[in-house]
């Protein structure tokens, strides 16, 4: 399978970056992204643009209420310097609780307030990039300031895209219908993608008076690969953590619904409110574990990846919630390249 394959950029320290970056590129990987964790979203990616690897970046995602559209739309055009032309601006809404309590911003009708985001950042960027007049007015965010002094004029490798993750139906027609294109939420099923997410991409598409052809799809698939016991239990182990986590979450709770595994959201979102995180991986069965990581010998998952891509998306993310041995990972791009 022809697909571009993009992974996460998990060095342990800022200063490893740079190397991590080459090593990406060496084991085949065509690009790498960031996501909001312990540190900032934007500056590793500054590291790896240079770093020489031959990669495409991106936030994976940035998390877009908390910051201005001109902020956005100045880290999204300097980065696209510096790793010519090769950056996304991939873009999050995260939930309530977060953007209120640890962000301090407003959440409030989180669609309207996404595409608003997606709508100024395009317009500043336009703004630069054609000489237009700046003249954005939205309900959440008005822009129609640009003196000379603070616009970098036109970006020598073109616009950076936009991207939205989404796992909702509406997000999901919002992203379609408005963005450069789509980020599939990694905790997802190919059922949940088949009969919800691709549907909701067709309302968005034709909202917008837009083909599929305009807009990128990047479907992101957790992995948990293993070449024998004990390397399959250590990913395993990785995959229960993370899928406890997401599954916690009451906006994700429709995925797990669609599987009959609904009651397990709130059994596990009692377990964070008490605390018990160590307690929780243990409730995320082998079936469920299947059904929403990519699971098994490299092989094997080379061979699920491409079934969950065909028909689906233009890119895929490769999120290993552990650190995957170089050569295990090397394995699983021939094998997808060759299915």
């Amino acid at each position: 399978m022809d697909i571009p394959v993009d992974t996460r950029l998990d060095a342990d320290h800022l200063g490893d970056v740079a190397g991590r970056a080459r090593e990406l590129a060496e084991m085949g990987f065509d690009g790498a992204f960031t996501f909001e964790g312990p540190h900032d979203v934007f500056v590793p990616l500054v590291l790896a643009a240079g770093s020489g690897a031959d990669l495409d970046l991106m936030t994976n995602v940035a998390i877009a209420f908390p910051r201005s559209p001109v902020h956005l739309a100045h880290q999204a055009y300097d980065l696209q310097l510096l790793s010519k032309g090769r950056f996304r601006l991939g873009l999050g809404s995260q939930v309530r609780s977060h953007i209120e309590k640890r962000y301090g911003s407003q959440f409030a009708r989180p669609v309207a307030r996404m595409r608003e985001v997606v709508q100024a950042t395009h317009a500043v960027l336009r703004c630069w990039e054609t000489g237009e007049q700046l003249d954005f007015r939205g309900e959440f965010t008005t822009h129609t300031l640009m003196p000379p002094t603070f616009n970098p004029g036109p970006n020598p490798f073109g616009v950076p895209r936009i991207l939205v993750g989404g796992l909702g139906p509406k997000m999901v027609a919002m992203a379609a219908e408005v963005a450069d294109g789509l980020l599939i939420h990694p905790f997802n099923t190919d059922r949940f993608v088949h009969d919800h997410t691709l549907p909701a991409v067709d309302v968005g598409l034709a909202a917008g008076g837009r083909s599929r052809a305009d807009i990128e799809v990047v479907a992101e698939l957790i992995m948990a690969c293993g070449r024998d016991d004990e390397e399959q239990a250590r990913a395993d182990e990785g995959a229960r953590w993370l899928l406890s986590f997401y599954a916690s979450t009451p906006a994700y709770r429709p995925v797990l619904d669609s599987h009959g595994y609904g009651d397990l959201q709130p059994e596990l979102n009692r377990l964070t409110k008490e605390g018990r995180w160590e307690a929780m991986p243990a409730l995320i069965d082998d079936t469920l574990l299947d059904t929403i990581a990519v699971r098994g010998t490299p092989d094997q998952v080379g061979a699920g990846i491409a079934a969950r891509c065909a028909g689906v998306a233009d890119r895929v993310g490769f999120y290993f919630p552990y650190r995957v041995d170089p050569s295990c990972a090397g394995e699983i791009l021939d094998a997808l390249r060759a299915a």
